[in-house]
């Protein structure tokens, strides 16, 4: 582009200059020339330190993303004859979710004859949401869905303000960092670490136990 309108490092604007006149200007002031505006015409650049103007753009799309915070469904399945220790293990995954800001659905499905005894499953949940009551507000209340019993759960009000404060935290040490020319923070809204829910590992032993009962009818 032979021309463009220029906007000094202070705001200023210095009018249209050739291209080679503001890149003198910006070497000039210890700065860059960055473009700003490329559908105008003379196309407008600013004068301005480029990684702070990159950190700043950063800053700004984490915050969009903050205030459009999209809250996602994380399920976890049981079973009728989930046991003991199993259902523990289910209790703090479903606390980790809830305390990273998602919402939980918890999953009972029945097989064969399991369907006859659905009050197994609802103290199962009643155990769970006990135990998260602290941390949660109950959307659903365990209900049958064909052939499983659902409920979901949301973090309550002072969950999400504690992440909302952690993020402010991280934010301003990373700001710091960045000012003390230091390597900056890992992103406070980079993805959590995922937590993989297991497959049921006893759903060849029901298929057998159904198969039993099939020749033992016979």
């Amino acid at each position: 582009m032979p021309e463009v309108r220029v906007v000094g490092a202070d705001g200023s604007n210095l009018g249209v200059l050739s291209t080679d006149e503001a890149i003198r200007r910006a070497r000039e002031s210890g700065f860059d020339l960055v473009e700003v505006n490329p559908k105008a015409s003379p196309p407008v650049c600013k004068i301005l330190d480029f990684g702070k103007y990159k950190y700043e753009e950063k800053k700004k799309q984490r915050d969009a993303k903050r205030k459009q915070t999209v809250v996602e469904v994380k399920e976890l399945k049981l079973r009728p004859k989930t046991d003991d220790h199993d259902l523990m293990v289910k209790l703090r995954a479903a606390r980790k979710f809830v305390e990273s800001g998602n919402k939980v659905k918890l999953t009972c499905r029945f097989r064969g004859r399991e369907i006859t005894h659905p009050e197994v499953a609802a103290q199962q949940f009643d155990f769970l949401l006990s135990k998260m009551e602290d941390l949660v507000n109950v959307e659903q209340r365990p209900t049958m869905e064909g052939r499983a019993m659902a409920a979901i759960v949301s973090p309550k009000p002072g969950v999400l303000h504690k992440l909302a404060q952690e993020r402010i935290q991280k934010e301003r040490a990373a700001l710091k960092a960045a000012a003390d020319g230091h390597p900056l923070p890992e992103d406070p809204d980079a993805e959590p670490e995922e937590l993989h829910e297991a497959d049921d590992e006893d759903d060849d032993e029901d298929d057998g136990d159904e198969a039993l009962e099939g020749e033992e009818g016979g």
